[in-house]
């Protein structure tokens, strides 16, 4: 495991995918990339859920806060200029920043950036000066954006990027390396997941919850809890008849006991191209339903537990080196409720929601303070400037000479779903959904729940439209 102190995680994490601390990144939010991966896969029928494509692909403005002041992130559309103006009166040193030229809420930045002539032409530029796009995860998409541009890719291809992020290959890997994991099976046939479903019915009997999981399933989609041996079988009948239907017998999906869950954890690890593993960090994750909904740093756990985890970063970081992989890793862990540690739920080869904390933590967050990287989930009638939120949440925003309150790090998925002319509420107008992503930071439990109740209440009455 290496480290190197004298290093920002940023400056680490270009050594490892270019080999330079200086190099000049074009970061690329493209959240959910899972979905391009998934794009030729065979998964459970039916199971969608989660939200909406728009406030997703809003997520991209998350990159701004992890790029340097040399480096460049592409966005959908510019940011709130209130927004951008808070940030700086952080004292926050932003990269520079590209837009798409036009942008459908449907689409992510990927797409929106291919169909973008101007913007195509910057990044070419870029290109021409060395730089290397790092996107949030690596497809198709990512990759005909380097062909166009001439952009080096800072992320291995993605054929073998894709192949190290399913379920299936987090669940071998992680037996082949003698980690323990609930019991479960792999399957990639239609017959393989008949023979698992008839084994995981005996778990059932026992009293015991099965998951199924489709390999490339993210943020809550593609999973199905099954309580009753009925919907096992019920599952298994639809795959056969659509294999049936249309010849072909491929399933990509795993199978496992539901574990005496007590927390949720993600660790966080990169790999270089010369096969070097940095270990990055541990966190506790939030999670409701199998949805990510944010991390409480530092992690609460064991220091047995602390070790355990470095050690399995490593293993898991040496075999991803083997084959081919270089770049940003988390790994979802769980304890469980007797004391023992599930090391690898699954591998995220790519960046994670702690990835874009780091910069935060790194300037704001001291010995002896915590932290809770937290979404404020709203509805609102009217696109809500960052200018009035910030006037709504006066007295809690962070304030860097108490070292207290609350840090926003994604402004833009609050408007996202928002009609473009909804600047003010009308009777006749329809609620949006929408996000306010940021990190809280406080000196003990006691406050930081207090400051976490307090935002949320200021959100709610906000975008409640109350006074």
């Amino acid at each position: 495991m290496t480290s190197r102190p004298n290093q920002t995680f940023l400056e680490g994490v270009k050594s490892a995918c270019t080999g330079d601390p200086r190099a000049t990144f074009v970061l690329l939010g493209n959240f959910e990339v899972e979905t391009e991966w998934a794009g030729d896969e065979i998964g459970l029928p039916s199971v969608g859920g989660g939200s909406s494509a728009a406030v997703v692909n809003r997520m991209d403005e998350f990159a701004l806060l992890l790029a340097g002041k040399a480096d460049h992130v592409v966005l959908k559309s510019a940011p709130d200029p209130g927004y951008l103006a808070y940030l700086e009166d952080l004292g926050l040193e932003l990269p520079g920043i590209l837009v798409a030229d036009e942008q459908d809420p449907a689409h992510t930045v990927s797409v929106d950036a291919l169909r973008s002539p101007r913007l195509l032409a910057e990044l070419t530029a870029l290109a021409r000066e060395g730089a290397h796009l790092l996107p949030h995860g690596m497809s198709a998409l990512e990759e005909e954006l380097c062909g166009r541009t001439g952009l080096a890719p800072a992320l291995p291809p993605a054929a073998l990027t894709k192949s190290v992020n399913s379920k299936i290959y987090s669940r071998r890997v992680a037996a082949e390396l003698g980690l323990p994991q609930a019991r479960g099976w792999e399957c990639e046939t239609v017959d393989q997941f008949a023979a698992a479903a008839e084994q995981a019915a005996r778990s059932l009997a026992a009293g015991r919850r099965i998951g199924v999981k489709d390999a490339f399933g993210v943020s809550g989609k593609g999973i199905v809890v099954v309580d009753e041996p009925r919907r096992l079988e019920q599952l298994v009948r639809m795959v056969t008849r659509r294999a049936e239907r249309t010849g072909d017998p491929r399933l990509a999906v795993v199978v496992e006991e539901w574990a005496d869950k007590d927390a949720d954890l993600n660790y966080h690890f990169t790999v270089g191209r010369d096969g070097s593993v940095r270990f990055d960090f541990v966190k506790e994750a939030i999670t409701e339903k199998g949805v990510h909904k944010g991390h409480r740093m530092p992690a609460r756990i064991t220091a047995g537990h602390a070790a355990e985890i470095e050690r399995c970063a490593a293993l898991l970081g040496a075999r991803l080196a083997a084959d081919g992989f270089h770049g940003l890793v988390g790994v979802d862990a769980i304890t469980t409720r007797d004391g023992g540690l599930l090391p690898v739920i699954e591998i995220n080869a790519r960046s994670n929601m702690s990835t874009y904390q780091v910069g935060l933590q790194e300037r704001f967050l001291t010995d002896g303070q915590i932290a809770m990287a937290r979404q404020y989930d709203l509805a609102a009638t009217r696109r809500i400037p960052f200018g009035r939120l910030r006037e709504r949440l006066d007295g809690l925003l962070f304030d860097p000479a108490s070292g207290r309150g609350l840090l926003v790090n994604n402004f833009a998925t609050v408007n996202a779903a928002a009609a473009a002319d909804a600047e003010a509420p009308r009777l006749d107008a329809r609620t949006h959904q929408g996000r306010l992503y940021g990190l809280l930071i406080a000196r003990s439990e006691q406050e930081l729940a207090e400051l976490d109740h307090a935002v949320a209440e200021g959100v709610r009455k906000e975008t409640g439209n109350r006074d």
